[in-house]
């Protein structure tokens, strides 16, 4: 909270007024008075920034019932405490059940009266604290927030947005790195299941003697060990979504029963009887040709025809280059948040090394070299030699990427253009931002440089010294 909290103050009687005011004020609260109901609502109308308000119960121009009506109704972020001399049982059940924070009879001892205000306005913090990560979850996993540009992750972001409602399972196929769990959360948070549970599990992280244990659950006794009952991530994701990631890992005796609780949505806790209903929309994902293992009998086939009813197939960074530029912005984002550091950007020709790159550990990679730049950087902006070695050795697109197609198409007018504002911003690099020599550079007049320029939206002064 970057301001003291605001309090308003509501009592009929001036001199209780004021000797609230004066209480709160010395204890560094901004405190604001009205003197009835009526005069609160005004003030309401054109200010709603408090976290409390303190109101007396009974007063002629509107009571404190009637405020917290108000307050209620239009769901206003702050906390009510009532404060009455005529207090009966009967009326502090009322104002507890119509949401006020507390009830205070005066003459009121006044260390306990402040207890309860600073008791208030954590309350309230805490809420809002909570709503503003909730919205922050929200923000993080929305569709727009899986960064891309090329085609091909604009077909991925258009098929998550037709399936996120749906209950179907879908299957995230691609190599290790390439954001197959954002994906899974972009599905959950995007869909009417945004409120409930997601629960993501590793299949290679666990023993196999665990995993259906960790899975379905158990009961007590029902092994050495078992202590006491457990729960089970299917049942603790009632009503979510559960990530089931490298489930090509799953050994076959576990395949049979994840296709029972597909068929049927039920699980049976290791040494149950009964078998308990679950509502759970299975995202599972996978780096391996799971088509391939059915071939081979590693993996049953009528287990990958139920988890493949929507397949999003998630394409390695090194064929989408034209989603580096903008994947490098979110994670310098990112990382100034999470660090509360400066902003950097990076250098023209730290961008072209790392186009050059192959990135075999795809955007897990790319994240991991702009955390390590982001902290070894003397200045706001990284350079070449904030980059690992092998990524260094790389200052510019090799004809082989040029002239690489990916399988499913490029867009060229974006690729064009990606070309031509890198050798404009190197140009002007090697100049000093001197348009006349970088045109000449470039072997093309500068009336045509400044035409490229405008195009490409380019907001640098021109320096036209030489």
């Amino acid at each position: 909270m970057t301001h003291p909290p605001r309090i308003l103050v509501v009592d009929d009687e001036a001199s209780m007024r004021e000797m609230i005011s004066i209480l709160l004020k010395r204890q560094g609260y901004e405190v604001v008075t009205a003197n009835s109901g009526h005069q609160a609502s005004e003030i309401l109308d054109a200010d709603t920034a408090f976290e409390l308000i303190i109101t007396d119960l009974l007063m002629d121009r509107g009571g404190g019932l009637e405020l917290l009506d108000r307050v209620k109704s239009q769901q206003l972020q702050c906390e009510v405490i009532l404060i009455t001399a005529y207090g009966t049982a009967e009326s502090a059940v009322e104002a507890m059940k119509k949401g006020a924070f507390d009830y205070v009879t005066k003459p009121f001892n006044v260390d306990e009266f402040l207890i309860i205000v600073r008791q208030a306005i954590e309350r309230l913090q805490l809420i809002r604290e909570n709503l503003d990560l909730k919205a922050r979850v929200r923000g993080e996993y929305r569709f727009a927030d899986i960064i891309g540009r090329s085609p091909a992750m604009k077909a991925v972001i258009s098929l998550c947005r037709k399936v996120a409602d749906s209950p179907s399972t879908v299957l995230i196929s691609g190599e290790s790195g390439t954001g197959k769990e954002l994906v899974a959360r972009a599905l959950h948070f995007g869909g009417q299941r945004a409120q409930k549970p997601f629960v993501a599990i590793n299949c290679g992280a666990l023993p196999e003697q665990l995993m259906e244990s960790e899975l379905f659950g158990h009961v007590k006794g029902a092994f050495t060990g078992a202590t006491e009952d457990k729960q089970g991530l299917f049942r603790a994701a009632d009503g979510g979504s559960i990530f089931l990631d490298e489930v090509g890992e799953l050994p076959m005796p576990l395949q049979v029963k994840m296709l029972r609780v597909l068929q049927n949505h039920l699980v049976r806790p290791i040494g149950c009887a009964e078998e308990q209903p679950v509502d759970v929309r299975v995202i599972a994902a996978t780096n391996r040709e799971l088509e391939g293992q059915v071939e081979q009998g590693q993996f049953r086939r009528d287990l990958f025809y139920r988890l493949n009813v929507f397949q999003i197939k998630v394409p390695p960074l090194r064929e989408r280059r034209e989603d580096l530029a903008p994947l490098v912005e979110h994670l310098l984002e990112r990382h100034a948040v999470g660090s509360a550091g400066a902003l950097r950007k990076i250098a023209p020709s730290a961008l072209r090394a790392l186009m050059a790159h192959d990135f075999p550990g795809n955007v897990r990679e790319l994240a991991n070299i702009i955390e390590r730049a982001s902290v070894l950087a003397t200045t706001d902006q990284i350079a070449v030699e904030d980059l690992p070695p092998e990524v260094q050795q790389r200052d510019g697109p090799t004809a082989s990427h040029a002239q690489r197609l990916p399988e499913e198409g490029i867009d060229l007018d974006q690729t064009l253009e990606l070309i031509e504002r890198s050798l404009i911003e190197q140009a002007l690099e090697r100049t000093g931002g001197v348009r006349k020599a970088a045109a000449a550079l470039l072997g093309i007049t500068f009336r045509s440089l400044r035409y490229r320029l405008q195009k490409l939206g380019w907001d640098q002064p021109e320096n036209e010294t030489n």
